[in-house]
């Protein structure tokens, strides 16, 4: 197999020569985009609220179906990115406002198996990490 490039030997390469190409990219090369894998500079644009309800779903069926009754008490209100789709904030709403402690013990048990079928439902490379922010039943932020 022949090459495909003309042999240049060092004698031949001036220094100025040796220094304009270090920097140069070849005419054919593109630049990549900033913003692209999902990584801090990513908007909450359209995919990221794709994932937010994907989420919101998932957890309204996992809390309907878990057998902690306290936990089964528990409504999905909102799902949002905090601050990009890496982490999501998970609004709770409780029925009994004075059992919050005792939700958030429970909640904490329960969140590996959580985000677990968090991530088989989603179709994503890393699941993102929740966070749960609970308010008693009727009172809306």
């Amino acid at each position: 197999m022949g090459r495909h490039f003309p042999l240049r030997r060092i004698e031949d390469w001036t220094p100025t020569e040796a220094s304009d190409r270090e920097g140069a990219r070849p005419a054919g090369a593109r630049r990549r985009r900033g913003g692209r894998g999902g990584g801090p500079s990513e908007p909450a644009g359209r995919k990221a609220m794709q994932l937010c309800h994907q989420v919101a779903v998932t957890l309204s069926e996992v809390l309907a179906d878990c057998g902690d009754p306290l936990l089964q008490g528990l409504r999905v209100v909102n799902v949002e990115p905090a601050p990009d789709a890496s982490r999501l904030v998970v609004a709770l709403e409780c029925d009994e406002d004075r059992a919050l402690d005792r939700v958030e013990g429970h909640l904490a048990k329960a969140s590996g198996h959580i985000r677990g079928e968090v991530a088989q439902a989603i179709t994503r490379k890393r699941t993102p990490v929740l966070i749960y922010h609970l308010t008693p039943a009727g009172s809306h932020d």
